[in-house]
């Protein structure tokens, strides 16, 4: 599947795959931009890109998972939806999870991008719901183990 993408700022790094066969691909923090996330706080990080979505589909993006494990840092909303009908700048609500201040260096990749499928619902109101076994059970209602 290509993905178009349009660079909005010429020092606008292509979004690229780790490995062969990662899922996500790395965004990165705009080259000659260091940006200071405050501990306990969430900056808006610029990638300088906006994508070409098809229908059918999304972007997700989620947490580095190194990032996030060693230096606290990871998407505010814990997973960005991008919709197929959106063209303007990619940016990622990066959370600082820890009590000190984070340099996000310029060049640095800030967080990953999946290209997904989804399904559609139409959302019909009604006025009862087929019975299970769990019910409405939930928030650790299946037990622990």
């Amino acid at each position: 599947m290509k993905i178009n993408f349009k660079r909005l700022d010429p020092r606008a790094i292509t979004p690229t795959y780790g490995t062969e066969y990662s899922a996500g691909a790395d965004l990165y923090n705009l080259p000659d931009s260091p940006v200071t996330v405050p501990a306990h706080k969430t900056v808006l990080i610029h990638t300088g890109i906006a994508l070409e979505i098809p229908e059918g589909y999304c972007g997700l993006i989620f947490a580095r998972s190194g990032l996030a494990t060693k230096r606290g840092l990871a998407p505010a909303n814990k997973v960005g939806v991008i919709d197929a009908d959106y063209r303007g700048e990619i940016m990622v609500a990066l959370h600082n999870h820890t009590d000190s201040a984070a340099i996000v260096e310029g060049g640095e990749r800030v967080a990953q991008l999946a290209i997904l499928p989804f399904l559609k619902a139409e959302l019909c109101e009604s006025e009862e719901l087929s019975d299970t076994v769990r019910g409405a059970g939930g928030f650790g209602s299946t037990g622990t183990k």
